[in-house]
């Protein structure tokens, strides 16, 4: 069969939910996302992602795929496309995702690291393009990325490197996901910048987060929106949570030299009010042929894992054909 050059599917899995887009030659065509089926394990959710791919492609569009990919959380091994452990899905421990995403479509599937993913969709359709040097660094509820170095996509041992996350950046600190203390993510996360506004709001009951806290659960957005309303305690939150990131982006700088860092995930939609303070940081602490590093929000948005992972298994397919 003679397939439509350019066209693949790419598809997301999260603890929250699983996102299917219909990719051609790195932009989106359609896109459809539901509920992750956590209680039915691997097989329900392979069930989703049949759906999804319908939902997707519609009409005949399906058989003129020539490849899907599909990026998730680690640790897992990219290389033989065995999940080994999802901390917020449990019962993937060794699922073979790639075979068995293979065998559900009759093609050609690949795994990767969903930061990777990200990574690659960046460089080559978003604000990395044209650069053989860059970090991205997605800031959400965790922090992941993917690293471009000579080049080349690095993948690192079994396809588990660029975990920038989980470099220590004190001897003591917060509790990481990981299970150390004082790892980037533990510091400078989405999730740790909404402990950090739960515990104003706990300390100040007449503030603006202390108000919220009266009706509702105080979340990391809160912070962002009463910055960008002028409150002085969520605006000296954003200030800390710049400074954090400038700390973390300023090793990223020393330890991979890049042209430029990229940031995406759900905390850069604050970036606007983030970037003055990350870059006084990394201008104050890098050594000097890194001062001038530049940090920039990511071009795809939320599609960067999406259009990275179906153009890296779309790389694959036309390499391999």
């Amino acid at each position: 069969m003679t397939r439509r050059q350019g066209l693949s599917i790419g598809f997301d899995l999260g603890g929250t939910q699983v996102r299917a887009a219909l990719v051609d030659s790195g932009k989106v065509v359609s896109r459809a996302a539901a509920k992750t089926d956590v209680a039915g394990g691997p097989e329900g959710v392979m069930v989703q992602f049949r759906q999804l791919a319908s939902e997707i492609c519609g009409g005949s569009q399906l058989s003129n795929v020539q490849a899907v990919g599909i990026s998730a959380p680690g640790p897992l091994d990219t290389e033989t496309g065995v999940v080994d452990h999802i901390p917020t899905l449990p019962g993937w421990e060794q699922f073979p995702l790639r075979s068995r995403l293979s065998e559900a479509f009759g093609r050609l599937a690949i795994v990767e690291n969903d930061g990777i993913a990200a990574a690659f969709g960046e460089w080559k359709h978003g604000a990395g393009q044209g650069l053989d040097h860059l970090v991205y660094v997605t800031v959400s509820t965790g922090i992941g990325g993917g690293v471009v170095v000579d080049g080349s996509l690095m993948h690192g041992h079994r396809g588990m490197g660029a975990h920038v996350g989980h470099f220590r950046m004190a001897p003591d600190g917060p509790v990481c996901s990981c299970g150390a203390l004082g790892c980037f993510e533990a510091f400078a996360a989405g999730t740790a910048l909404g402990k950090r506004a739960k515990k104003i709001a706990a300390e100040n009951p007449r503030g603006y987060l202390g108000k919220l806290a009266a009706t509702a659960p105080v979340e990391t957005r809160h912070a962002v929106e009463g910055a960008r309303g002028g409150d002085a305690e969520c605006i000296a939150l954003i200030e800390e949570e710049a400074d954090l990131l400038g700390v973390g982006f300023t090793g990223l700088a020393h330890l991979f030299s890049p042209q430029r860092i990229i940031m995406g995930g759900g905390v850069s939609q604050a970036f606007d009010l983030l970037t003055a303070g990350i870059h006084r940081r990394i201008r104050r602490d890098a050594m000097a042929p890194f001062k001038s590093v530049e940090v920039v929000p990511a071009a795809l948005g939320d599609n960067c894992g999406l259009v990275g992972v179906a153009s890296l298994a779309l790389s694959v397919a036309n390499a391999e054909s």
